[in-house]
This record gives C-alpha cells, structure tokens and sequence, in this order.
C-alpha cells in the first residue's frame, strides 16, 4: 500500500493542556473514492503490506502514563451517585414544608399530632434504601457490561477496561467495535468507521493511515488499530456526555406529569394555607394553640407528599427485579418507555435466531469442482481477522488449513451495506483470482436459474450465500456488485437455530397488542420463513425492502400493512422507525449488529443484547446482558406494573389533596373551626392511602401504559375529592348543630373523621379494582384498622376520636353511602365518556 502524501486532516494537539472538541473529520464520497482509486485500495479493499506491525506500548510507557495522570479517567455513570440520591430524597419542596409544620406542632404539641413528621422521616429513609439497593445493582450489572476494548501492548493484545486506557496506547478495532477515545489511525485493513452519531452523516468513512477517528464512532466493516491522542475528559465523546448528561434522554411521562401536577397543587396550597391560618385564628382567638394545631391539619394533607415517594421506589425496585434477570436499564424512565411501546421492531439474527450458524451443505454450480471450491471457502475464512456470523460457520465447516499454498493479496471486508465481502488470492500455481462471498439476489442478475434455487431453499427458513469469482479488481473506485462480471461457483446453504423462547414472546406481545415488525438485512423470503416457523401472523407475505416506496407517508403505510421485511439496510430500518413514529406509535428497536446501531438510537426505546456490538450497547437504553429475548416481556411488565400502580396511587393522594383543599375553603368561608387535628389526618391518610398505597404500587399489573397521564388522573382525583368534602363537611355542620357543650368540637370532629374515613375507604376500593384475594383483604384490614381504632380506648384517646351517641354516627354512614353510591356513577359515567 502506498503511503498518504497529504497532511492528516487533524495534526495531533499537545495534550498537557485543555484542548477544544476537535471538528469531526468528514470527506465527501469523490474525495474518498478519488482518493482510494490513486492508493488502489478503494471501497475498503486492502493490499497487505509488509510493513512490521507496531507492537504498542511497553508495561513501562504504560505505567509511566498513569503516573502522570494520562489514563482515560471519565467515570462511568451507570446510575445517580449516592450524594444526589440522599439529596434528592431529603431536601425536596415537601419535606421543606412538612418539616416546618412538624417543628411547629413540636412546640405546641401533643406530640400525636406531629406523627406526620416521623411518617415521612421514615418514607425518606425508605426512598433512600431502595434507590440505593438500585445503584447498587445497576452498578455492578454496568461492569458486567462494560466495554473491554483491546489494547496492544509489548506486541500483545489484551483486554482492559475503558478506564485503563492512556494516552498513545494502539487500541485495536474489529466490526462493531465502538472508538472508546480519540485517535490516529495506525493500521487499516479495509477500515470503514460511522461517525453519524457525531456528524449526522450517514455514509461510513474509509480510514486510512494518518486518519482521525473520533470518540463516539463505531467500525462497520473491515479491521485495523489507532494510536490515542485524546483520554479521558480531553475526548470529543466525554466532552459531548458531560453536556448531555445535564439532560434526561429518555422522555418520562410519569415524571413530568407528575411534577407537573405537584406544580399545580402548589398554587392551590399556598392560598388556602393563608387563608386557614387567619380564619384559624381568629376563630380560636381564646386558644392559639388549638388554632395552630387545626391550622396544621389543614396544610398536611394538602401535600402528596408520598406520590413522589412511591414513584421513585417503584423505579428503583423495578430496576432490581430487572437487574435479576440480568437487564442492565441504562436509563431510569426507559422501564416506562417500554411499557408504552406498541411496535417493536425485531432484528432476525441475534433476536429471533441464535448469533451462531451451521454449514448444511455447500451446492457446486455450473460443474465447479467441489475440492476446488473448499479450498476457496477456507481461503476466504483465512482472509478475514475479524469475521462474521456467517463467515465463522464456514470457517467451523472448512478450516484455513484446507487452503495450503493460497496467499491473500487483498480483502474487502463485509458491509451490511454492500451485502457481499471479497478476497482476491494468489493460488499455490501461481494464478491470481478474486471472490465474492454474499448474497445471490445482489450478486446475480435478475432471471438468474441459480436465484429460483436460492429462492427454494429460503423457502425453508434456510440462509444463503452465493460464492462467486469475479472478474473485477477489489481495488476499484467503488466496488459494487457486477452482475456481468461475476461467475456463480458454489451456494454455501446455512442453517439458523431458533432460539427456543422466541415464539412464545411473540405470542406474549400479540396477547398484549404490541405489533411486532421483523426487520432484517438477509433475504426477505428466508427471513418470512423463519418468522413462519414462529407462528408470527403475516409472515407469509413477507416484503423485500428494496420494493418499498421512499417518502415517509408511503412508507409508513407499507409498514402498518406488512410484519415481515427483507433485504434491509441500516438506513432503511432509521427511515422504518422514523415512518412508524410518523403515524404516532411508540417504537423499540432490538438489535445486536452495527447495522442497527442508526435504528436503535432514533427508536423511542432500543434494545440491545449483552452479545451485541459495542456500538449497540452503547446507544441502547437497555441491555439484554443474558442474550434472551426472553427477557423484554418482563420489562414491558415492570414498565406497565409501574405507570399503571403509580396511576392507581396517584388517584388516592390526589383525591386526598383536592378534599383538603376544598375543606380549607369551606372552613375559611364558613368561619368555624376547621375538623380535623392532624393526628386525625395521620389515621385517615394511613389507613386510605399510605399504607394500602405503597402495597398497589409495587403489586403486578398488565394493563397496557395509555398516555395524558395527568388528564386521567385528575378527571377522577378532582370529583372524587369534592365529594369526599362535600360529604365530610355536610356531616360536620349536622354534627355542630347536634352537639352542644365543652366537648362538643371533639364529638363534631369525631363524626366528620368517620364520614372522611368511610367515603375515603370506598374510593380505595374502587381504585383497587379489579379485585384478587390480597386486594379485597387490604381494603377489609384498613377497614378493621380503623375499627379497632373506635373501640379501643387507647386509641381512641391518643387519636381523639369518640363517636357520642348514635344520631351522627349513623348520619356519617348514611352520608357515605350516598357518597359511594354517587362516587360509582361518577367513575363509570367518566370511564365511559373518555375511555382513553
């Protein structure tokens, strides 16, 4: 190979100071071919050279860079660090309120009415235990699935974590591979590298000697080694992760509605607040004590302090049951994501099917001797360092060993692109030729005989490759596939093994109405023969994607119709999920190739296998580190078990916050003192939310993610939350004008904590739907909670509640049914009016 004459396009930069992100090096594709075509090593073709190859540092070199500090030291952020976990459980706007109010019933106690602050000293230490155990696990399920790229030192390639690379290490590359830091190319052997992810580009750029790569690429095709000029925070990826990482990049739903929720209950406390405070006072001017105490137990209930509670341990307990099953969630609100997915795109290779293959048989064509032709299978899998899925089945069938005598001259590394890869050999005679290894439909001419024997065998889930000799050079300026220029010799006939658990979670997102897509690069009728085998419906008409129209309402309209497509390039399948979104679904993606790398990262979720590339992982929101697809319905289940407990449970804090709020109202209007103490409120908030809350959170639950999170919520939280308070308040004014001398406040507060109770028991019950033997006995043990409460004169002394007489008792209860009775027509009426 010839060396470049011209400069490299980014000279290496001294590296003992900060340097700016260096421009991303791209070349227009006549500057590459132009270029390629005077080196003679064009399309990533590759003359081997005698060149002696660079050994790397030495163990010395090595260490005498880390003691000056030149490691790539950026940090793995797998998961929040435990400062700002601390801090995010305790020093929130609730707390902050609660904490007050807390410190003020200290001072003018009983300290009954302060429980509410222990309540929530222990919820925060709670949402800090489990957000923990979740670090904990993400952590160490991120080293399991951390890059480990190799490194050539002393002449010897090694594995060695990210972290342990320092400045001039040779890092070798092989397809998939992703460039951990940045670097000069020192070695090229048919090197394509993506750099779309940094520039937007979506043509791979032939590298060559004296080349920059960037951090953040990934190798599609062909192999060779960079010397590294830029580690740790000095690389362009670390420099673009540290800005990124001030972002959230998977959207939540549940997040942001629920903070935005919380934005507005705080408008609507903090004029009721006021308000209860003065009316408070001013009608228990002969008692300020007694003033502040109602007037806090009229704040307290108000903040959903719990809601922001239950989320985050729900999250983080997902993550643990996930982590288990060996899924690393690389972020949070991805375990949503999933959950609200109703397309998923499936990569066939890797997914569907196991990564290996078996040879079935090799088919000699046009009377090619079938010696001859084994020679040239093993010669091909000698050609290739790095070789592929399929390469490595023929090279299991016909060992280098069977090609004594042939010398590989030049290779061109296989593209998912191209679809083909090549070698040109010097035979042990002395004569030259050229192969190509691929697929027949893009190698052979249209009407070609050996296609309708290809066309038969993909008829029966089986894989094949067409081996041809060419009469054209490999160094050419673009090499594509000449049909006149090429001679079939032999179809080399794969077997692919199903994996075993793939139909039945087909079956799974069937039942759960998730379309699902096959999406593949082989040959579209062999790929519809394998999704047959899985019982996949449609897959029957399966859809070679070089027939698909190219503007994105047309091709939207083909995917809705089709299941099955072949013949797929990494283009096509962004373009695919790009159409999808179009039309307003919720996209994933699995892969474990180069080749979806692009799909992965536009899909609204994209899944990777543990197997997969490093390029796939790393763009990936969640790694299947067990290789099983298995595995996705249990996180489409946790992502549902969340948003639809944390929906359920947002119903009873909110439907606690509006009846709060409109009490205060009614009591500032009404001018009397206001019900409740706030050790009534602890009792009823934790016997009708708190604890049945926290068990309905974490309970399994299959329903299908909707979106408006917000709007549903808050169309059955706001009328439950106004009976709720036009029954409590109806029954306390009864209560007033029933009840006369010294202790007739404790006997109206009595009555009126009973109504609350009842009407709040009953929306439990209904939220609670549909039922199961725990949930019907979680709503009878609050139920008996609450009555043990009223005829135990413990408790009935140390929460002050006393029911006097049978009158008002008999009134709270006549009053709750009617409320549960209207509250039933409401939820109904409402379910019907807006079934989304």
């Amino acid at each position: 190979m010839t060396e470049r004459a011209e400069t490299p396009h980014d000279a290496e930069r001294p590296h003992d100071g900060p340097a700016a992100p260096p421009a991303v090096p791209h070349q227009d594709a006549r500057q590459r071919a132009g270029t390629g075509a005077a080196e003679g090593t064009a399309g990533g073709a590759h003359e081997p050279a005698a060149a002696v190859r660079p050994s790397g540092l030495t163990a010395a070199e090595v260490a005498e860079r880390v003691a000056r500090g030149e490691v790539n030291d950026v940090p793995v952020r797998s998961s929040r660090s435990t400062a700002d976990i601390v801090r995010a459980n305790v020093f929130t706007r609730f707390n902050a309120i609660i904490g007050v109010l807390f410190a003020i019933i200290l001072v003018v106690g009983p300290l009954q009415d302060g429980l509410f602050g222990f309540v929530i000293l222990a919820n925060t230490l709670i949402g800090i235990v489990q957000e923990l155990r979740a670090k904990r696990t993400l952590d160490n399920l991120a080293v399991v699935g951390e890059a480990r790229p190799t490194v050539r030192r002393d002449g010897v390639g090694t594995e060695v974590r990210t972290g342990e690379i320092v400045l001039g290490d040779l890092v070798e590359l092989c397809p998939g591979d992703k460039v951990v830091v940045d670097g000069t190319v020192t070695e090229s052997d048919g090197l394509e590298i993506d750099e779309s992810l940094l520039t937007g580009e979506a043509d791979p750029v032939h590298k060559r000697p004296g080349d920059t790569v960037m951090s953040g690429s990934f190798v599609v095709a062909g192999s060779g080694a960079f010397t590294t000029t830029r580690v740790g925070r000095e690389a362009y990826a670390a420099q673009l992760a540290e800005e990124a990482s001030r972002f959230t990049l998977v959207h939540s739903e549940l997040r942001s509605g629920i903070s935005q929720i919380l934005k507005y209950i705080t408008w609507m406390i903090v004029p009721a607040a006021v308000g209860l405070v003065l009316s408070q006072l001013l009608v228990e001017g002969d008692d300020p004590d007694e003033a502040v105490r109602r007037m806090v137990g009229g704040i307290v209930p108000m903040v959903p302090e719990g809601l922001v509670l239950l989320t985050s341990i729900a999250f983080a307990i997902g993550v643990v049951r996930l982590g288990r099953q060996q899924c690393l969630v690389q972020e949070l609100p991805a375990i949503e994501g999933l959950a609200r997915v109703d397309v998923v795109c499936l990569d066939k290779t890797g997914t569907l099917t196991e990564g290996g293959m078996d040879v079935a048989e090799v088919r000699p064509l046009d009377g090619a001797d079938p010696a001859y032709v084994r020679q040239v299978l093993a010669a091909l899998g000698g050609s290739d360092p790095h070789p592929n899925a399929s390469l490595k089945a023929i090279i299991g069938a016909h060992p280098p060993g069977g090609a004594e005598g042939w010398r590989c001259t030049g290779t061109l590394p296989f593209s998912s692109a191209r679809k083909y890869s090549g070698a040109a050999f010097t035979e042990p005679g002395g004569a030259r030729s050229t192969w190509l290894l691929g697929a027949p439909d893009v190698l052979l001419p249209p009407g070609s005989p050996t296609l309708a024997e290809t066309d038969r065998l993909n008829e029966q889930g089986l894989r094949v490759l067409l081996l041809a000799r060419t009469s054209r050079s490999l160094d050419g300026p673009a090499p594509v596939a000449d049909p006149a220029a090429t001679t079939p010799a032999a179809l080399v006939v794969l077997e692919q093994r199903l994996r075993p658990e793939a139909a039945d979670t087909l079956r799974y997102f069937a039942d759960q109405n998730v379309a699902a897509k096959v999406v593949s690069g082989d040959n579209a009728v062999s790929v519809g023969a394998v999704a047959a085998k899985l019982e996949l419906p449609g897959a029957e008409s399966a859809v070679d994607a070089r027939t698909l129209p190219g503007g994105r309402e047309e091709l939207a309209q083909a995917l809705e119709e089709g299941t099955v497509f072949g013949r797929v390039t990494p283009q096509q399948k962004r373009d695919m999920v790009g159409a999808l979104q179009s039309r307003g679904h919720t996209v994933a993606m699995t892969g474990d190739g180069v080749n979806d790398v692009l799909a992965l990262k536009d899909a609204d979720i994209g899944v990777s296998m543990g197997s997969g590339s490093e390029a796939t992982k790393a763009v990936a929101q969640i790694v299947l580190l067990n290789n099983s697809f298995a595995t996705l319905p249990s996180v489409v289940a946790e992502g549902r078990r969340v948003i639809g407990n944390i929906e359920r449970v947002a119903n009873l804090f909110l439907t606690k916050t509006v009846y709060s709020v409109l009490l205060a109202l009614l009591v500032i209007c009404s001018q009397v003192p206001y019900p409740f103490l706030p050790r009534h409120l602890t009792l009823l908030g934790g016997l009708t939310i708190g604890i049945p809350a926290f068990f309905l959170a974490l309970a399994p639950n299959r329903e299908r993610a909707r979106p408006h999170f917000v709007r549903r919520v808050m169309r059955y939280a706001v009328p439950s939350g106004l009976i709720a308070a036009a029954a409590t308040f109806t029954v306390y004014l009864l209560a007033r004008s029933h009840y006369t001398g010294p202790d007739a406040l404790a006997a109206e507060t009595s009555a009126a904590t009973l109504t609350l109770f009842l009407v709040a028991l009953w929306v439990l019950a209904i939220v609670a739907r549909p039922y199961t033997w725990w949930r019907i006995g979680l709503v009878l043990t609050m139920a008996t909670a609450f009555a043990a409460v009223l005829v135990t004169p413990f408790l009935q002394e140390f929460f002050a509640v006393r029911l006097v007489g049978t009158v008002m008792p008999w009134t709270a209860v006549g009053a709750a049914a009617v409320s549960a009775a209207v509250l039933e027509g409401v939820w109904r009426w409402i379910g019907r009016r807006f079934p989304d």
